[in-house]
């Protein structure tokens, strides 16, 4: 156990100092951002001296960063103004909806964008379909799905709309890119087309389809939100920034936003880690 530490320490440190630039520029600009915030914050409250002090009816909607961030950490241990839960039940409420969703995309994008992408017959079978509803915002179904489908499947089926498109239209790219050169030099070693599929097709599809999960998984943060605002039961950050928006809690509705934000990099990131590791497995990288 203490050698699995011991490396762990050791990878850690290793890539600190092959990023610490990047890293340096990241701190840069989000210090950059933040210090932006506070100066636009401190002209509508009229703490300049040349700041607008006829806005200051509208300082409440644009809160100081520091206000925001303690707004965030009371959210975890103090329950919200309009439901009585907490962050942590909102985040759990809204990973179930997105990881329910993400899974029924998955099920149902991957195999259909790999036949579209190897097979012409099924692609000229599914395309007008897939064609037909692709240019629909995800945000347009929410009020059909919120009435068919109620406030707990409606938000989940918007997630699953928001992410199957990109994750099929990625797949089925993939799918298609395979080089010709390595499935007739597969042919030609005696593969045959389950061998072909399993050791040629899929594995240069990975990296496409880890795209189109990345993708996918930002345009479902954002179906998410705007469905658990219009329609959920059961708390969901979205509904957490919408209550407190209508309570006149803007520090909080900002701690929601940032939550939502976090909430998102950490799944994509979550997501480039699996694809490192799906690489390294395959030995592409």
């Amino acid at each position: 156990m203490n050698a699995w530490f011991n490396g762990l320490d050791k990878a850690f440190i290793k890539a600190l100092r092959r990023n610490w630039f990047n890293l340096l520029l990241s701190g840069i600009s989000f210090g950059a951002f933040l210090t932006i915030w506070w100066l636009v914050s401190a002209w509508f409250h009229g703490d300049w001296p040349f700041g607008f002090r006829d806005w200051v009816d509208t300082a409440e909607y644009i809160p100081y960063p520091w206000v925001v961030i303690q707004a965030f950490l009371d959210s975890f241990s103090h329950r919200d103004p309009f439901s009585e839960l907490y962050m942590g039940d909102h985040i759990y409420a809204s990973m179930k909806r997105i990881t329910l969703g993400f899974a029924l995309a998955f099920v149902a994008a991957v195999p259909l964008g790999l036949l579209m992408g190897r097979s012409r017959k099924s692609e000229a079978i599914a395309n007008p379909e897939v064609e037909l509803f692709r240019p629909i915002p995800p945000l347009a179904w929410v009020p059909i799905f919120t009435i068919a489908l109620g406030f707990i499947w409606g938000p989940i089926v918007m997630v699953f709309m928001g992410i199957f498109f990109p994750l099929l239209f990625s797949v089925r790219l993939g799918a298609k890119s395979v080089d010709p050169l390595l499935i007739d030099a597969a042919r030609t070693l005696g593969a045959n087309k389950i061998q072909i599929f399993t050791k040629v097709v899929l594995p240069s599809t990975v990296p496409y389809l880890m795209t189109g999960v990345k993708v996918g998984l930002g345009i479902g943060w954002m179906c998410i939100v705007a469905a658990e605002m219009l329609g959920a039961v059961g708390g969901g950050v979205g509904w957490y920034i919408w209550g407190t928006a209508q309570v006149g809690r803007y520090d909080l509705m900002y701690a929601g936003m940032a939550t939502i934000g976090l909430l998102s990099i950490l799944t994509t990131g979550v997501a480039g880690l699996l694809e490192q590791r799906l690489f390294k497995w395959m030995g592409t990288k």
